[in-house]
């Protein structure tokens, strides 16, 4: 049970990088390669402040802040030098690697002995519990902001921008503006999951983001499956999707794990999984024809 507890908590903390890949890929139709690498710098940053004793709430706006930086650099290589979005996030991804290295000073940072989200928080006295109502919490929180700006008229002028740049453009809306903002939404938000799973998991690794863009593509995905099917149109049940998304696609590979499968070919049961999940919608769309 507790093995897939952890499963649950797991999805819980890539929640941030799902939401992320939702705005960059299915409101802005951009393929953003950023999420590696704000992912890590999430973790490090985080590392570097806790290690540091900085409090937990001065951490978290310096961890968004790094990953909102990293995503409008994407954002203005992209708009403003022309180039395309999936090698300006390349670009930026393989410059934070340097980045992790300067800050940390070497490949690896453990939290040990430090203050964490999850130990100074106490809501239940057994701490896989406990872990998992902060994370609701977090979560919760994080889910009915986005939820809310997609409401406002911003957040409908950053929908029109990814549905149709050439109409919203000719009503005064600054379309590079809206592309550089979102980005930097998507990996802040990607760059708390790496707070997240850095105090969760107890370090800050360098390759701790490799494939983590396929995770959160995974999962949204799979939301986008069951929205297709369901034919949902609202904002709130879509991110709903997007966190199960994320839950769900950290069970299959629990269960993976559980039946047996050696852990060095996980990564490609994962690349295999989010292979199916996108020929699935394809193959009965087929069938149907």
């Amino acid at each position: 049970m507790d093995f897939y507890l952890t499963a649950l908590l797991q999805g819980l903390c890539f929640s941030g990088v799902a939401l992320g890949i939702y705005i960059s890929m299915k409101i802005f139709n951009i393929p953003d390669i950023t999420t590696d690498g704000s992912y890590t710098l999430g973790a490090t940053v985080t590392a570097i402040f806790l290690t540091h004793h900085q409090p937990i709430y001065i951490t978290l706006p310096a961890v968004a802040a790094a990953g909102a930086t990293a995503g409008a650099l994407t954002g203005v290589i992209h708009t403003k030098l022309k180039i395309h979005a999936l090698l300006a996030g390349i670009l930026v991804m393989t410059a934070l690697y340097s980045v992790y290295l300067a800050l940390m000073g070497r490949s690896n940072l453990p939290l040990i002995d430090v203050s964490t989200l999850f130990n100074i928080i106490n809501i239940s006295a057994d701490p896989n519990h406990n872990t998992f109502w902060i994370l609701i919490i977090f979560v919760g929180i994080i889910t009915l902001f986005i939820g809310y700006l997609l409401k406002t008229d911003f957040g409908l002028a950053m929908r029109a921008t990814g549905n149709s740049e050439t109409m919203i453009r000719a009503l005064g809306v600054n379309t590079d503006r809206m592309k550089i903002i979102g980005l930097a939404l998507a990996n802040a938000l990607t760059a708390t999951s790496g707070y997240l799973i850095s105090q969760q998991q107890g370090y800050a690794d360098i390759s701790m983001g490799i494939g983590i863009v396929i995770i959160g593509l995974g999962s949204v995905i799979i939301a986008e499956t069951f929205i297709n099917w369901l034919r949902l149109t609202s904002i709130w049940l879509s991110l709903l999707l997007v966190l199960s998304g994320a839950i769900i696609f950290q069970f299959v590979l629990a269960i993976t794990l559980e039946i047996g499968v050696n852990p060095i070919y996980l990564k490609a049961v994962t690349a295999v999984f989010v292979l199916l999940i996108v020929s699935l919608p394809r193959i009965n769309f087929r069938t149907a024809k």
